[in-house]
């Protein structure tokens, strides 16, 4: 007798950065980024179709899913969340991606 597993989607843990916002996001390998983008649109009022979501600096297509886009749970975990680019339509195109990192503590003096 052979026992096989249900596939269930597997989820992927993002960080979706915007200039100096993070969104921490956990989402299904099998959810479309234009999924992703609705719930950016619940957190910050912006309409997806005002939304870019980019991969290493590569727009992503709103129909692929997160999973095609290459998120997968084994690279996307829970203690090292991986890193989606946001920028908004300015007039026909959308912002210069941005993405500026947390100035480092002072060093402390003993």
């Amino acid at each position: 007798m052979v026992l096989t597993q249900a596939r269930h989607p597997q989820e992927v843990f993002l960080m979706i950065w915007c200039h100096k916002t993070i969104i921490f996001v956990d989402a299904k390998e099998s959810s479309t980024a234009f999924e992703l983008k609705c719930i950016v649109e619940g957190i910050l009022k912006q309409p997806p179709d005002e939304q870019g979501l980019y991969k290493d600096d590569q727009l992503l297509d709103d129909g692929k899913t997160l999973g095609e886009c290459g998120f997968t749970s084994q690279r996307a975990r829970p203690q090292a969340p991986t890193t989606v680019g946001l920028a908004f339509r300015a007039d026909d195109a959308f912002e210069a991606l941005c993405i500026e990192p947390f100035s480092s503590p002072p060093e402390l003096q003993m």
